[in-house]
């Protein structure tokens, strides 16, 4: 046996027991006639103690062991003269009478630590390491407990797990697919899939009427801190629903999560229109646990001889409560934050709202006292408060004033950890027109349902339909998304031809689920929660790669195990895919 307990069960009330302990060491002191060196494994550490009165010679092999040897110990729970309260096990130590070495270890590359001195290209080349470190472990298990209460809640509503698979067929919409080469089928290719839809929707049509997955999605497109190439979704769908039956549902799975997970107890999530969202904080996923809505300005900041203004579309603006004591550097620091390319503004317009009553702004010889006291008036500014204004077309200047908002939250401490404010976005547009293309894409997917009071719209003004469509947001970021789905054959066929699909693009893409739709659809819905996303919330992190025991980099890339890399010549010619260097020739 190589142990009898773990590193991190061990108590007062075990003393006097004799105990077997196996793990890693974390590290060592030798203060001369005592050595002590503390165990760790999974569940904890626990200090050992050597005597060198007591056995000199164990004592001596004690004083060999280096950072990560894996060893077993055996001796007696002793209580500690020198307690440690911020340890578990801090009440007690172990008498070494064994000890055996069952590995040595070379020196890491850094320290396993909470604060490590390794970066992160480091550590994820040596991600076996670093997943032994306390924040990392931590984090894989609150990924293992939201994996166990999402099944738990599902269970108990009846819903059942069922797989689909994992090559499919490519599709042209969405992102770019991962393909993966057939040797029993030369010159055809099976997908990866990005998401289990069509599968779940036929499992609708075969009698499952509540269905879920945790399941392996992949999408072959640019990365940043919250998006993988592979990731994992909870995916669901539920037949003989609307849109209601499926925001109730969904909405108490979370509130679930953040009773069981976090503590923390909601009233029903509010609900806003996209329309709205888009109006008063430029953006489908808005952080509302602040306001700082926008203003529409044009009203008393038009006609007043500053052509940046006149020569816009829209003139919109936000109030930042309390900071009408910015300094001029700050200002000009927030002026060239906003003409940073990822942001594109090229200026920023300000107005203080002094104490006093008066007014300052970056555009005073342009407009009166009396027309900064309107301009304080419209936007609902009181004295203290500093007015932020950004012009131009309508759709740039929503997503240029949505990124100030959002860094001066941060800025003024608006955006608080540990407060959480979810809400549902409902009500989408169906579809949205592409000018490279010259047609409209779905804003969802191809089996989104249109409003049923729009159903007509689709032949008449298929631009103005609404989509039976819902995103659950919790702080300014999509956890999940879904809609009700077509379930008429005839309307899926409308919506394949408005996005330009030809019949036999259509049955050549889709038949085997337009086919199914004539055995019996009912209808149905669903949802698919970003789970990375979700763990890296409940654990106060923006990065989903903390929560993933097998990351990729910013590029694509495995650098522990260095993937992807090329392959053998043989294996290409099995899979009838010319070698580059073939191709050249």
């Amino acid at each position: 046996m190589h142990r009898t307990h773990t590193n991190g069960e061990l108590r007062a009330s075990n003393v006097g027991t004799t105990v077997t302990l196996s793990g890693w060491v974390q590290r060592s002191r030798d203060l001369g006639g005592l050595t002590f060196v503390d165990l760790r494994d999974r569940y904890g550490i626990t200090q050992l103690v050597f005597n060198m009165d007591s056995d000199a010679e164990l004592c001596g092999k004690a004083r060999k062991l280096g950072r990560e040897f894996v060893i077993k110990a055996t001796g007696t729970v002793a209580e500690r003269s020198n307690k440690n309260p911020n340890m578990p096990t801090g009440d007690i130590e172990i008498i070494v009478t064994k000890l055996e070495v069952l590995n040595a270890s070379k020196v890491p590359p850094f320290t396993i630590e909470d604060d490590t001195d390794g970066g992160e290209e480091l550590r994820m080349q040596y991600r076996y390491l670093d997943l032994r470190r306390n924040p990392v472990k931590e984090n894989l298990l609150l990924r293992h407990r939201i994996a166990m209460e999402v099944r738990k809640y599902l269970d108990s509503i009846e819903f059942a797990e069922i797989e689909t698979p994992y090559l499919i067929k490519s599709t042209p919409e969405g992102a770019r697919d991962f393909v993966v080469p057939s040797r029993m089928n030369p010159g055809e290719f099976y997908a990866l899939p990005q998401s289990p839809q069509t599968f779940k929707q036929i499992l609708m049509v075969s009698g499952y009427d509540r269905y879920y997955q945790i399941v392996r999605c992949f999408r072959d497109e640019d990365l940043r801190a919250d998006r993988q190439p592979e990731f994992t979704q909870i995916d669901c769908e539920m037949a003989f629903v609307e849109q209601e039956d499926i925001l109730n549902t969904f909405e108490g799975m979370v509130r679930h999560l953040f009773r069981e997970i976090k503590g923390v107890e909601f009233d029903v999530f509010p609900r806003m229109f996209f329309d709205d969202a888009m109006e008063k904080y430029g953006s489908d996923k808005p952080d509302i646990r602040f306001g700082m809505e926008f203003v529409n300005m044009d009203a008393v900041a038009k006609g007043k001889g500053f052509g940046v203004f006149d020569g816009s579309e829209v003139v919109l603006g936000i109030v930042a409560p309390g900071a009408a004591d910015y300094t001029r550097k700050q200002l000009d620091a927030l002026t060239d934050w906003v003409k940073r390319p990822q942001i594109g503004a090229k200026g920023l317009v300000y107005c203080r709202c002094n104490e006093d009553g008066t007014f300052k702004s970056s555009v005073d010889k342009f407009f009166s006292p009396e027309d900064l006291s309107a301009w304080a008036s419209h936007a609902g500014a009181q004295p203290g408060d500093l007015m932020l204004v950004l012009s131009g077309d309508l759709h740039t200047t929503r997503k240029q004033l949505c990124e100030l908002r959002l860094h001066m939250g941060t800025e003024l401490g608006l955006r608080k950890k540990g407060e959480y404010q979810p809400l549902w976005v409902i009500d989408f547009p169906l579809l949205e027109w592409d000018e490279e293309s010259g047609r409209f894409h779905a804003m969802h997917h191809p089996f989104t349902s249109p409003k049923p009071e729009q159903m007509h719209l689709l032949n008449e003004d298929p631009g103005a339909v609404k989509a039976n469509a819902y995103d659950m947001v919790i702080n300014g970021v999509e956890i999940g998304g879904g809609s009700i789905r077509i379930h008429d054959k005839q309307v899926q066929k409308r919506m394949f031809e408005v996005l330009g699909f030809s019949d036999e693009e259509a049955q050549a893409q889709f038949g085997f689920l337009m086919n199914a739709f004539e055995y019996g659809a009912p209808p149905h819905g669903g949802i698919a929660l970003g789970f990375d996303r979700l763990c890296a919330m409940f654990g106060g992190q923006e990065s989903i790669r903390d929560f993933i025991a097998f990351p990729k980099n910013n590029s694509g890339r495995d650098v522990m195990i260095d993937s992807p890399s090329p392959i053998a010549n043989e294996q290409m010619d099995e899979l009838f895919i010319k070698s580059t260097a073939a191709a050249k020739e």
